[in-house]
């Protein structure tokens, strides 16, 4: 087996999206594609948009059949183009992060739903003196916006006061814009950033339903209130992840017991890690080399008989002091050939990773469904890229 590779596993993406709706009933779930575009390729029903925030992102949506009408097209970058190419594709809904966006769309002569993205104190999103200056003016200069509703996101890993503080802000909001305006939204779009628990533990799935749980009552309770719909990227995503990466070299250098991988910083990302002092979930294959995909998963935590533990600092294949995935795991004993695999990568890891740096190949990208193991992307070739373009 080839590594380093990324597993995608569509069921946990499906039970996560069913987990979510569950808990929070008759509140629409917008899935953020940024988190992991790999997961498009089988979206539950229980998602009713995705938001792209790129042309790139739209482009991917295109090329896997995802409906306009599934679509929330975000971001703070948009051109002229880019707005008439997602109308044209026949987007749901556009987000306006400032009053040049509003103008942008006005310019298309056609009627489209736009929510306005109330900023949470940086570059996204715009005051509320602008927000409130549209909503003011919408018929008699933007008259093709049809203003359904506010935008608003303030960050991810949050916790129930923040959350709480988000929602103070946005029903402030929208209680000034009725008494000035008169206006009421037909959509709330809130991305609460539920913490996800990345780190070693046996629980961790557990604690981030506890998360869901304890958000979803004050998510609720502002759904009595105002039309409200979550935006998810990273909670739905994170637990489908995996990364296999093989042991190339092993070393002892000043006390430290050194394992060399073919994978790196470059391929693994993990949120909140401060220069490796966190472990994530781990398993180890042995002799994993020899092994097909659908083997290294049924082979996790397969050791040698009689193996001891050491602690090791785990390396990846990049020049730089920085490429360090664990700075100090407790492992089986392993050597040249075996496999390590790091679980609840799911998010950021793929795309957000500097992936081009040294010209290392992209790795392989599997996705799961059940037994069945689908190879999506094969190896690209970094050097290529790095050169002369694809």
């Amino acid at each position: 087996m080839n590594t380093p590779c990324y597993v995608f596993d569509f069921d946990k993406f499906e039970e996560r999206a069913v987990a979510i709706t569950s808990a929070l009933p008759n509140i629409p779930l917008t899935y953020s594609i940024k988190a992991n575009p790999f997961l498009l390729g089988d979206l539950p029903d229980e998602i009713a948009h995705v938001e792209v925030c790129s042309p790139g992102e739209l482009e991917i949506c295109k090329m896997l059949n995802i409906p306009g009408s599934r679509i929330i097209y975000s971001g703070v970058v948009k051109g002229e183009e880019d707005v008439h190419e997602a109308l044209e594709y026949g987007v749901d809904i556009i987000t306006c992060e400032s009053l040049r966006h509003a103008a942008l769309i006005q310019e298309e002569n056609v009627k489209v739903k736009a929510l306005l993205r109330l900023t949470s104190g940086n570059q996204f999103g715009m005051s509320y003196e602008d927000i409130e200056y549209i909503i003011e003016n919408r018929e008699e200069h933007f008259s093709n916006l049809d203003v359904i509703g506010l935008h608003f996101y303030s960050g991810t890993q949050k916790n129930l006061r923040k959350i709480n503080k988000d929602l103070e802000k946005i029903d402030k909001a929208l209680s000034s814009l009725k008494s000035k305006t008169g206006f009421e939204p037909r959509l709330i779009e809130y991305g609460p950033g539920l913490c996800v628990e990345y780190f070693q533990g046996d629980n961790n799935d557990v604690l981030e339903m506890e998360h869901l749980s304890e958000a979803a009552e004050v998510l609720k309770k502002f759904s009595d209130k105002y039309p409200l719909g979550v935006e998810m990227g990273r909670f739905l995503a994170a637990p489908t992840g995996s990364f296999f990466t093989k042991v190339v070299d092993k070393k002892n250098s000043m006390d430290t017991d050194y394992l060399l991988v073919d994978g790196g910083i470059h391929h693994l990302n993990y949120f909140g890690q401060k220069m490796a002092m966190e472990v994530p979930p781990i398993s180890t294959i042995s002799n994993g080399y020899k092994y097909s995909i659908e083997e290294m998963e049924a082979h996790k935590g397969n050791v040698r008989k009689n193996s001891f533990e050491a602690d090791y600092c785990i390396c990846g294949s990049l020049c730089t002091v920085a490429d360090v995935l664990v700075r100090e795991a407790t492992l089986p004993e392993l050597n040249v050939g075996d496999v390590i695999c790091f679980e609840r990568c799911g998010a950021y890891s793929v795309t957000e990773a500097p992936a081009l740096f040294l010209s290392r190949e992209l790795p392989s990208i599997f996705t799961k469904r059940g037994d069945k193991y689908t190879l999506v992307r094969d190896v690209v070739k970094a050097s290529k890229i790095n050169v002369k373009g694809l």
